[in-house]
Order: structure tokens, then C-alpha cells, then sequence
């Protein structure tokens, strides 16, 4: 589709009927001809993912009409469609969240990221991945989720499920929670340095626990009252965040808060959710559109596939690479 296609389609008074039929996504030229076209184009809340394409390297100078942009139309183009393609309702609710992100406090950016995640619990894409994944509750924790030492001034906060590569589980939840509470209100620490155990900083949220609320409206309320992203974000003056490993989903959803963040070169960082039938859930749409911006954010949940470490710099994702001994 071209850019003066893409004006008509989102200023046709038919354009429901078109979405109606199963339109959920068209691809657009982004280069610097579109951009004149496309200034001031708002898709606003049309459920409707515009991918651009061949676009420049700047993120600056790319049309806010887009919600993904590349800067080809290779592997990735194919990946995000494929994406798409299987997990239409999560792609086009991520699209129109994203679209607010900017607008929006933390706290209620929080707020909207979590009503949107339960509301696709409850949807037929993550229904459908809950009948097919081989998945088991994990056995309880035989150590604590989070290990918290201090040494004078200074917090270190360990997420210790390493048999689990660090999976997000409600425990590992409820005590990083009350570790953060503690340091919001204890000035007396001025930096508080969290890492990971074992072989990854965080492989997501725990498979096992997905779906195990008794229903997806006490979830949501639950996670605006025991949010780790919300305590990270008041304390991120104080805080670093040193990723190694997996950093999927809570893992570099949550780090992304921090002030600052350092990964090793093997840190590999993913949102992994709309393969799913779910977005974001524990803060990315926040933390991550503030870092990389909505469109990188949105990317990357589209892709489906991790990006590197040095991917991550070059994205603003994270503030350092470090050289030093892997944890794991």
C-alpha cells in the first residue's frame, strides 16, 4: 500500500467494514518521500497494525502513523507478519495500546497495560495456547524467590529461582515486591544492584502459573497492588540492573525501570507474550516504550525472536555492555 493509499483507507468511512473483514495489518513505504504525506496521520484507536518499511535509520524522523518501523523488508517483515497472522486480536490490541503509551503517567500507563492483558486472558488466541502448551506447575521453591543483603548504603537484590531460569512466579513476585517497598522507604540506601542467579537474569513469566487466577479480573487487580514495576520506577535514581542470559519478558520488562541497565554480550532480550495471545504484562509497554520508544517496543513484541545485547545499546533498551564474567 502506499502512503497516499494508507490516508485514504484510514479516512474512508468504510474502513470498519474493511477491518470487520479480517484487515489487521497493511505495510507502507516509510522513506523520506512518505514522510510529507503522512505528517499529522493519527490512526487513533483503529485496531490496525501500519508497518512501515524501508524507512531511514533515524527514529526521529519516522512518522508517528506507524506502529512498527524497519529499515528493510527482509526476515523481519516476514517474522512480524507471521506474528500477526497467528495472533491477530493480542497484535492489534498491543498496536492500539502502544498508540497512548506517551500520554499516559506510569501508574496509569501500568493500569492500561494490565486491563488490556486481562482482557486477553479471557480471549480466544490465549485459550487456544492454553490447550495446546505442555506446561507443569513448577514444584514449590525449596530457597526464597529473591535474596536481599546489605552492605552499608548498599542493596543487592538476587532473583534466586536459577533452577527455573529465574522464572517470574508469584512468589518471586510477592517477595521482590516487599524487598522494593522496603528500600522506597528506606533513603538510608542510596543504590540498590540487582542481578540474577544461575544461568539467566529472568526467562519471563513462569509457564506453569499462566492462567492459574480464578479469573482474569482479580488478576489485574492484583497486579496493580503488588507491582514491582511501580516500586522499580520510584526507586530508578538508585537503581542498576545487570542482565546476563535470558532477559525474556518480566525480565526486561522490569530492568527497563532501573536507571541503569547493563547487559553481557550474552544477554539475549525478548517479549515474548502475543505468541501467546497476550501482550506485555509486567510494565514493557511502560518501561520499554520510555527507553526504545513505542515503535521499537512494539517490534520487538511482533518479532518474536530475541535481539542481542548490542541490538539492545543501539536501541537505548539498555545503557552499557559488560565485558565481565557471566554470572551463570
Amino acid at each position: 500500500m502506499t502512503p497516499r493509499e494508507l490516508v485514504e483507507l484510514l479516512q474512508s468511512p468504510y474502513i470498519d467494514d474493511q477491518l470487520a473483514g479480517g484487515l489487521c495489518a497493511v505495510v507502507v513505504p516509510a522513506d523520506e518521500a512518505a514522510t510529507a504525506v503522512l505528517a499529522g496521520v493519527e490512526p487513533g484507536a483503529l485496531p490496525l497494525v501500519i508497518i512501515g518499511i524501508r524507512a531511514t535509520p533515524d527514529p526521529r524522523n519516522w512518522p508517528q502513523v506507524f506502529d512498527v518501523v524497519l529499515t528493510d523488508v527482509g526476515p523481519s517483515l516476514e517474522a512480524i507478519r507471521a506474528t500477526i497472522e497467528a495472533n491477530p486480536i493480542a497484535s492489534v490490541s498491543l498496536a492500539v495500546l502502544l498508540r497512548g503509551a506517551n500520554a499516559l503517567s506510569v501508574d496509569l500507563g501500568l493500569a492500561a497495560e494490565s486491563a488490556v492483558y486481562s482482557l486477553l486472558q479471557s480471549g480466544s488466541e490465549f485459550l487456544a495456547w492454553q490447550a495446546t502448551a505442555a506446561r507443569k506447575p513448577a514444584p514449590p521453591d525449596t530457597e526464597p524467590a529473591v535474596l536481599a543483603t546489605r552492605d552499608g548504603d548498599v542493596l543487592s537484590v538476587t532473583l534466586n529461582r536459577p533452577h527455573r531460569h529465574n522464572a517470574f512466579s508469584r512468589s518471586m513476585r510477592d517477595a521482590l515486591s516487599e524487598v522494593l517497598a522496603f528500600a522506597v522507604v528506606d533513603d538510608s540506601i542510596t543504590r540498590i544492584e540487582m542481578s540474577g542467579n544461575g544461568p539467566s537474569f529472568c526467562s519471563g513469566g513462569d509457564l506453569g502459573e499462566f492462567g492459574s487466577f480464578v479469573d482474569p479480573a482479580s488478576a489485574h487487580t492484583t497486579r496493580l497492588t503488588r507491582s514491582p514495576a511501580r516500586l522499580l520506577h520510584a526507586l530508578r535514581g538508585r537503581t542498576r540492573v545487570h542482565l546476563h542470559g535470558a532477559c525474556m519478558g518480566a525480565g526486561i520488562e522490569l530492568s527497563a525501570f532501573a536507571g541503569h541497565v547493563s547487559a553481557h554480550p550474552d544477554a539475549l532480550i525478548a517479549l515474548p507474550e502475543i505468541s501467546l495471545g497476550l501482550i506485555p504484562g509486567a510494565g514493557g509497554t511502560v518501561s520499554v516504550t520510555r527507553r526504545a520508544g513505542r515503535q521499537r517496543c512494539a517490534q520487538l513484541a511482533l518479532l518474536g525472536q530475541p535481539i542481542t545485547a548490542a541490538t539492545a545499546l543501539a536501541w537505548g533498551l539498555i545503557d552499557e555492555i559488560d565485558h565481565g564474567p557471566s554470572i551463570g
